[in-house]
């Protein structure tokens, strides 16, 4: 890492704090990015699983249209509004999640941060960006006229 690099404009490196800490506060900001993720890819399992129910019981009414009222009934009465996994539809898997691992998730990275580098955020990737642009290149700048990384 450059002496260049730990001094960013808008995103300086506080007092005391290492390459190491850079790198691991980096690593572990990764790791939350990645659960960010996974948080959406449950929203979607939860938006796509409620359009199948719906889908479904348009379904059943067509089996039934069609006179297929026995099997239309045996589909309702077993699958739509069907728990996904046992005793919860996918709205209590997200607020589960939510309220659990990704809030304690959150709430370890940033008390890390505070404690490690008074509250600074990204200041790996800062570091990286400052080190692989072009200085004095248009669209290379250290950070919007406002003065921010």
């Amino acid at each position: 890492m450059t002496d260049d690099a730990k001094d960013l404009p808008g995103r300086p490196t506080p007092e005391g704090v290492d390459d190491a800490t850079v790198e691991a506060l980096g690593a572990l900001s990764e790791a939350l990015e990645t659960t960010e993720r996974a948080r959406g890819h449950l929203y979607t399992f939860h938006q796509l699983t409620g359009e199948a129910d719906l889908a479904l019981g348009d379904a059943v009414e067509k089996l039934r249209a069609a006179g297929h009222g026995e099997v239309a009934d045996r589909i309702e009465a077993e699958l739509v509004g069907r728990n996904v996994v046992e005793g919860r539809w996918t709205f209590q898997l997200v607020e589960d999640y939510d309220d659990g691992y990704w809030t304690a998730f959150r709430e370890h990275e940033r008390r890390a941060r505070d404690e490690l580098a008074g509250g600074v955020r990204h200041l790996f990737e800062a570091r990286m960006k400052q080190e692989r642009r072009t200085h004095g290149q248009p669209g290379h700048e250290a950070g919007p006229s406002g003065g921010a990384v």
